[in-house]
């Protein structure tokens, strides 16, 4: 076994001195998890625990899978959805994913694809750990995002959380999946489901669109960029052959085939690199997402984005839900209701969250079963980007 981790291990370090720097391109190694006492493995002391969420299976409506023991990241019949994974938002992402599966027709046909910052204070080992010893039966691949890939991009926003280089990941999602993941669904980690995650997935994305989002063409689209944007001739007329409404990039259904071939990737990067010599926005990873799509999305029905219930982006003040029904519920903005709740501080929306956190204390960890640490591997992804 020793000999085994050393040749992967070696594996790894050649691959990355042969390969250009900046693209390492995508190895997934099977990870199993190793036990260390408490059935969590090593590294994992000071990080939440949580309990095993129950294993939700498909009905007998869900069509039968080609491959029963193992699900690929390729496979265009799943429903695939993309999300970050760190410390910091670990709780929120583990109630989501918790939330899609618990209301999916056919749980078994939808695969996770995380994306985890290379130098999380928790590595991305561990939380592939701790994502397999909560959902024993996920589908789902880890890979991991180098924060110097955007790092020199970013500018300074209104709230520094918005600055973190994994709030970028999804400029990069292109790149960072397996070319083989034609259509993604990208999802924020303070997001829960109440409807079949199938129906986002069933949206179409007409003409040669790129993206899917609820647009909210009511909103004050000119707050998004400061006066010296407007007022330049030549900048504000991105806009003047489309009508912008504004979108929240925490749910958007994206098509990866058009993505790569109009490399939107490298026309978001523009606008970062325009921001840097002169400020034209205030805002984290939305704006340069608006300056490239904004006019030309794929309207979705608001349901699926009942979006800032974590209130403005600094007093994070409680919010109410828009009017009409609800898919998905996504707390956007400062206050995040994990932290809201463990301070007795809760907004009345936060108890809609509260059913699918799995979170468990540390004192209430012992006696855990260690029974997971001996199910199907994980994949772990090491990508360039």
């Amino acid at each position: 076994m020793v000999q085994l981790r050393l040749s992967a291990a070696v594996l790894l370090i050649l691959v990355s001195l042969l390969l250009p720097a900046f693209c390492l391109g995508i190895r997934s190694l099977p990870l199993r998890l190793i036990d260390g006492g408490d059935g969590f493995g090593p590294g994992l002391d000071g990080l939440a625990r949580f309990d095993e969420a129950p294993d939700y299976r498909n009905g007998a409506e869900c069509p039968v899978s080609s491959n029963k023991e193992y699900a690929s990241s390729c496979d265009a019949s799943l429903v695939h959805i993309a999300m970050t994974l760190d410390s910091e938002y670990l709780r929120g992402s583990m109630a989501a994913v918790h939330s899609v599966l618990r209301h999916a027709s056919c749980p078994e046909h939808v695969f996770f694809h995380f994306i985890s910052a290379e130098f999380d204070p928790a590595s991305p080992r561990v939380l592939t750990q701790l994502v397999r010893s909560t959902f024993p039966s996920l589908n789902f691949k880890v890979y991991i995002f180098r924060e110097d890939t955007v790092i020199n991009l970013i500018s300074s926003s209104i709230r520094q959380a918005l600055e973190n280089p994994l709030n970028y990941a999804r400029n990069y999602l292109g790149d960072i999946l397996d070319q083989c993941v034609d259509r993604v669904i990208y999802l924020d980690s303070d997001v829960v489901v109440v409807d079949d995650i199938h129906r986002l997935w069933s949206t179409k994305l007409t003409g040669s669109r790129v993206i899917g989002a609820p647009e909210y063409c009511h909103a004050n689209f000119t707050k998004y960029f400061t006066d010296s944007f407007w007022s330049d001739p030549v900048l504000s007329r991105v806009f003047a052959s489309r009508r912008p409404c504004y979108f929240n990039t925490g749910v958007m259904v994206m098509d990866l085939v058009r993505w790569r071939n109009g490399n939107f990737r490298r026309k978001i990067e523009n606008w970062m690199e325009l921001q840097r010599k002169r400020r034209i926005y205030d805002l984290g990873s939305l704006p340069p997402f608006l300056l490239v799509f904004a006019g030309n999305v794929e309207p979705i029905d608001h349901r699926w984005n009942q979006h800032g219930l974590g209130g403005d982006n600094v007093k994070g003040s409680c919010r109410s839900l828009h009017p009409g029904p609800v898919s998905l519920l996504h707390w956007s903005g400062k206050g995040k209701p994990w932290v809201r709740l463990d301070a007795k501080k809760p907004c009345p929306l936060d108890s809609l969250w509260k059913p699918y956190d799995l979170y468990r204390a540390k004192d209430q960890t012992s006696g855990l079963s260690s029974s997971s640490t001996t199910s199907s591997p994980a994949m772990v992804g090491y990508s360039g980007y």
